[in-house]
Formats: structure tokens, C-alpha cells, sequence
């Protein structure tokens, strides 16, 4: 097949002014100005390996690997109204010998209008099990496993990590930075019958940098956008060029790329110099 080819450059170079851009177009024309605020901070033990998941509703979440047995959660918690909001918003911790879970609960019907912005520490080899919010972006550093990114209106951004991942978004662009799809921990769940790799969003863009000597199975589908690749390809593709399967190198790991409203972008990684 012909494949399209994109200019060399860095993943990191699109990034930026595609954040700057979204974030401009999310704030508005001034950024908002926060009348109350309150945080938590704690920090548990969990093992390497071990299995962490987070959900949140109206913020951000940030997650980044290190070299320690145990998670540190920091969350900041923001309104625009009285700061009796502040109160109404709570934050759960469920900690068992080999997992961590952190949750944040609204009142039941209510309007209340408060955002949580989360920063977490994590072991670098874990498995996120669930990491999820509504209305934020989801990002993750330094993480070697694997796992469940996800969110409503926002971008999710994965980098410096290894693994076999599954990144959702509806509202928001896949900003994925591999170093490979070997993280050494295999995905639980239905995906673990074939080992797997996921990026779907309905109204936003697919960008996966992935090493030069990657090799997987290729899955990819657009239905208003187009697709291109910096990696070796041997592929067909429908008559529209929306619909992409083939080998990707060597073949290897399943890669299944979607998006409805948006490209799909197959790059290869290059270090930040």
C-alpha cells in the first residue's frame, strides 16, 4: 500500500502547542479564578506490581512513576463558590497489602461546583488498573506495566513508559510516547486472552510513537480523518484509506487505533535532546 509519510519531527514538538492550543480553547480568555481552596496528602505503601486505580469527576489527574514502594496522592480541591463546597466533595482511600484505590465522591444531585486536581506517585512497575475522569486530561509518566486510561473531555497523554495500554477519550486528542510495548505485566481482564494495545477517541486525534524496531499487528480506523506512518509497514487499506490492517516490523502485539472525528498518526519515538 502507499503509505503517507509525516515530516521527522518529535513527539514532544506536536504536543505542546496542540496542549496550548485545547487549553486555550477550554479557559477561555482568562483563567479562572479559584475563590477557596483545600488539599489532601497522604502516602501508603504499595509493592512494585501491585495495582493502583483512581476516579475523579471534575479535574485532572497526573500520575508519575518512581523508584518506591509505596503511593503518594496529592489532590487540590478548588471553587468558584463558598468555601462550604469544599466540604461537600470527599476523597476515598481504599488500601489493601497489594492494591491502592482512590475515588472522589459528589453529593448526589447536587451542582456543586468544585475541581479536583490530582498529582500521584506510583511505583514505576505497576499495573493502573482503572485511571479515570470525566471532565480533566489524564497524564502518566515513568510507568512500566500496564492499564486503563480514560476520560470524557479531555486529552490523556502517556510518555516515557512501556507497556500494553488502553487509552480512552470522547472529547480529546491520544497523545501516547512509548520506549516499547513491553512493560512486563500483561493486562487483566478480557484483554489478557490476546495481548493488546488500545487507543480510542471519538472527537479528537491518535498520535503513538513507538521505537523504530517495534514490531506489532496493525488495527487502525478512522472514519473522518486520515492515517500515516514514519514505521515500517506492510498493510492494506480500504478503497477511502479510513480502514488500515497490516504488520508493523516484525509483527508482535496487537495495536487497535480508532478515532471518528480525527487522524491516526503512527510515529517513531526520538530522545528529547
Amino acid at each position: 500500500m502507499r503509505v503517507a509519510m509525516f515530516s521527522p519531527t518529535r513527539l514532544a514538538a506536536w504536543m505542546l502547542p496542540v496542549a496550548l492550543l485545547l487549553s486555550a480553547a477550554a479557559t477561555g480568555s482568562a483563567p479562572r479564578q479559584w475563590h477557596a481552596e483545600e488539599t489532601f496528602d497522604r502516602t501508603v505503601p504499595l509493592p512494585s506490581g501491585g495495582s493502583f486505580s483512581i476516579s475523579n469527576v471534575n479535574g485532572s489527574i497526573e500520575i508519575e512513576g518512581w523508584g518506591r514502594d509505596e503511593v503518594s496522592i496529592s489532590a487540590r480541591k478548588v471553587t468558584l463558590g463558598p468555601a462550604e463546597s469544599l466540604r461537600q466533595v470527599g476523597i476515598t482511600l481504599d488500601v489493601s497489602p497489594r492494591s491502592v484505590a482512590v475515588a472522589t465522591h459528589y453529593p448526589e444531585g447536587s451542582g456543586v461546583d468544585v475541581n479536583v486536581e490530582f498529582r500521584v506517585r506510583v511505583p514505576a512497575r505497576i499495573r493502573l488498573a482503572s485511571v479515570a475522569t470525566v471532565n480533566g486530561s489524564v497524564t502518566v509518566y515513568d510507568v512500566f506495566g500496564a492499564g486503563s486510561l480514560a476520560t470524557v473531555n479531555g486529552n490523556v497523554t502517556l510518555a516515557r513508559s512501556a507497556g500494553l495500554f488502553s487509552a480512552r477519550a470522547t472529547n480529546g486528542n491520544l497523545l501516547l510516547d512509548l520506549l516499547s510495548l513491553a512493560g512486563g505485566l500483561i493486562p487483566a481482564g478480557p484483554s489478557a486472552s490476546r495481548a493488546s494495545f488500545s487507543a480510542q477517541t471519538v472527537n479528537g486525534s491518535v498520535i503513538l510513537a513507538l521505537p523504530a524496531e517495534t514490531g506489532a499487528e496493525l488495527d487502525a480506523r478512522t472514519q473522518n480523518g486520515d492515517f500515516s506512518s514514519e514505521l515500517p509497514l506492510l498493510a492494506h487499506t480500504s478503497a477511502a484509506g479510513r480502514l488500515i490492517q497490516g504488520r508493523v516490523g516484525a509483527g508482535g502485539p496487537l495495536l487497535q487505533l480508532r478515532t471518528v472525528n480525527g487522524s491516526i498518526r503512527l510515529r517513531i519515538s526520538r530522545p528529547l535532546v
